[in-house]
């Protein structure tokens, strides 16, 4: 896991911003965890035609440290020598963050095939953004020209709680740019793993493609014409 440890939050969204204007048109950004705090820094900077962000952590000036959140991120911020390492969770503590409205069959499956090492700077940066001015997480919430934002997140969700993600969205309520919020009641944090993944897939897709701007930002793209669900496995 060497890579992943040298790892910041700048250097995450450089590669995508560069991936994203190299694109032959406006791209939907989506992005889950720290992925969701990533696509409002994308938007902020102008990029895409519309974004989804899911169960995402909060970016700079989203106040409020759940108690379940700070459950599932201490066995990474217990220890400040983590900031330059990557860091893997145990089964237990996965379970805690991510399976806990599975069985522990279930959890220690998802356990298996999705788990990787996290670089531990970008959580400590993420953990500390309301602390430094000149935090990569910080965006200006007043931007009236960003694309389409849907922020999805989860009943049950032991990483950032749903109502972290209704405050973040609160605080995009001075802005005209399109801001809205879903809840799935029930899910976790593992939303795009376990059982039903499927249904959030969809709507965010379907949100997606029916509020993104056009190359031009004057219009919307079209809803492709299908009684089959759109979801693939794309996450």
């Amino acid at each position: 896991p060497t890579p992943i440890a040298k790892l910041d939050t700048a250097t995450i969204v450089a590669h995508y911003e560069r991936i994203v204007r190299e694109l032959p048109r406006p791209p939907i950004i989506m992005g889950h965890s720290f992925g969701g705090a990533f696509v409002q820094i994308l938007l902020d900077r102008g990029l895409g035609a519309a974004g989804v962000a899911i169960d995402s952590a909060p970016v700079r000036g989203v106040l409020g440290l759940p108690v379940s959140t700070v459950r599932s991120a201490w066995p990474i911020l217990k220890n400040p020598r983590n900031r330059a390492r990557a860091v893997e969770l145990t089964p237990t503590e996965f379970r805690y963050a991510f399976g806990n409205t599975v069985d522990d069959l279930e959890s220690d499956n998802a356990y298996n095939r999705y788990h990787v090492p996290g670089a531990g700077r970008v959580l400590f940066e993420g953990a500390l953004a309301n602390l430094n001015p000149h935090s990569p997480f910080r965006v200006d919430f007043r931007r009236d020209d960003r694309a389409p934002l849907l922020f999805i997140a989860g009943g049950r969700d032991h990483v950032v709680p749903a109502w972290v993600n209704r405050s973040n969205v609160d605080h995009y309520a001075q802005a005209r740019a399109l801001t809205e919020y879903k809840e799935f009641a029930g899910r976790s944090h593992l939303t795009l793993g376990e059982p039903g993944w499927e249904i959030v897939a969809d709507y965010a897709i379907e949100w997606a493609l029916r509020r993104a701007r056009s190359a031009h930002a004057t219009a919307p793209l079209a809803l492709p014409s299908t009684e089959q669900p759109v979801s693939r496995p794309l996450i």
